[in-house]
């Protein structure tokens, strides 16, 4: 029986959809679905979510839970890793007090400042994960959700390269459905290629029956001004690639935008929006676990459109997809550096997943890549090393944070919320 354990079941909202997903597939249907949070309400809402979701889909799964993430971990086959150390607060804590330095951040949960302290305090629970893995169920498949991606897979490959590890996320996906749609095009009949890092991946190819879509989308931007005020769009037209992920996460991922007003305003950037998203799930949680606790019905109506449903379909049956998935760059993007954490296509069947080197990018691509690539590699060594004076030069090579505060305030920001974040920084970095 396939064993599939969900470590940070308690993201309930997502955790409903995954098993929506999941047990909409035939062969799934009586999987064992091992639940883990350290949080003891929200893993007894994740464990009610998932009968009821059973119920209603008429599967018959075997449920299990455990606030001992080793119990979960025992002869699992799959590991899927949806945690966010720190919750809500540390999110909080992300924004406001940069924002008392005049430093912008839009989601905050993949590169600056924001990015770089997520990831400081997630690395050492990964670490934790990878030692039970090897020890309690060594062949098994880490699916990771958790941001920031590139940092936390780029993690994984340097303390254990032996893990089968891959991360998952929508927004290539994403990307071309939107785009196809904006074109009036059928998402099936698209074909599509992207590759870069998780978040700033860019559409090598994008093509509706052997034709490019581009200049259908160049002919878009021209006639229409209020489509040209998105930073997406900015970007593509002076890139000449599409990048993967949302106007919102790609403006603070690049030195020219979130320091200027004028910008802020053109492209109509929402400063500081994900502290509006992290207080939404929360109260999404709340409304949830008050809807199944009283016994209302689950929306289980999917598409089974989230990756790690498929790729467990996928390994356990032999159906053959390709996704996008992000893996350490063993010789699949030239000009990019070794090792660190890359976005791109992937086959996956019973074998496993299997990337596919894509060779070099266009300059102008690799060279915004490599300036991400700095950030999350200096996080990675600082968290290696202990080395605190390495997040502090993390932050300085960001390029956003770098376009807006002069050195001495990026130390001081790091030093504060260093301590703001208290024992969920390694001791080593605080």
């Amino acid at each position: 029986m396939t064993v599939i354990a969900f470590l940070g079941a308690g993201s309930v909202v997502f955790t409903r959809e995954l098993l929506a997903d999941i047990l909409s597939f035939d062969e799934l249907r009586g999987v064992t679905l091992a639940l883990h949070d350290i949080d003891a309400e929200r893993l007894e809402t994740a464990e009610a979510i998932a009968r009821r979701t059973a119920e209603q889909l008429g599967a018959r799964p075997v449920i299990t839970t455990s606030l001992d993430r080793r119990t979960v971990l025992d002869g699992a086959d799959f590991v899927i890793n949806a945690i966010q150390v720190g919750m809500h607060a540390a999110t909080v804590r992300d924004f406001e007090i940069p924002a008392k330095y005049g430093l912008r951040q839009t989601i905050g949960d993949t590169l600056g400042v924001g990015g770089i302290f997520r990831a400081l305090r997630t690395f050492p629970v990964l670490e934790g994960i990878a030692r039970d893995m090897r020890e309690l169920c060594p062949d098994a498949w880490l699916l990771n959700y958790t941001n920031p991606m590139a940092m936390n897979v780029g993690y994984l490959a340097a303390v254990a390269p032996e893990l089968k590890a891959v991360g998952l996320c929508h927004s290539v996906y994403w990307t071309v459905r939107d785009l196809s749609e904006l074109l009036g095009v059928p998402y099936e009949e698209v074909d599509y290629t992207g590759a870069g890092v998780n978040h700033q991946a860019w559409l090598l190819r994008f093509e509706h029956r052997g034709e490019s879509l581009y200049p259908r989308l160049d002919e878009l931007l021209a006639r229409d001004p209020e489509l040209r005020r998105r930073v997406r769009m900015d970007m593509y037209s002076r890139l000449g690639y599409f990048p993967t992920e949302t106007s919102e996460h790609s403006s603070e991922y690049l030195p020219w935008y979130l320091h200027d007003d004028a910008e802020i305003e053109r492209l109509r950037i929402p400063v500081g929006d994900y502290l509006r998203i992290s207080a939404d799930n929360v109260a999404e949680y709340h409304a949830v676990r008050k809807s199944v606790l009283a016994g209302d019905p689950l929306d289980v109506s999917r598409d089974a459109t989230e990756y790690a449903p498929q790729v467990i379909h996928s390994m356990v049956t032999g159906t053959l997809r390709r996704i996008h998935g992000n893996v350490a760059n063993r010789g699949l993007i030239s000009n990019l550096p070794e090792d660190y954490a890359v976005e791109v296509p992937c086959v996956v069947d019973a074998l496993g997943v299997r990337p596919e080197r894509v060779g070099a990018l266009p300059p102008q691509c690799a060279a915004l890549n490599r300036g991400f690539v700095n950030v999350g590699q200096l996080t990675v060594q600082a968290a290696i090393t202990g080395d605190k004076r390495m997040v502090r030069q993390a932050a300085m090579v960001d390029p956003n944070t770098a376009a807006t505060l002069p050195v001495e305030q990026i130390w001081a920001l790091c030093d504060e919320l260093t301590a703001a974040h208290g024992d969920l920084i390694p001791e080593s970095l605080r």
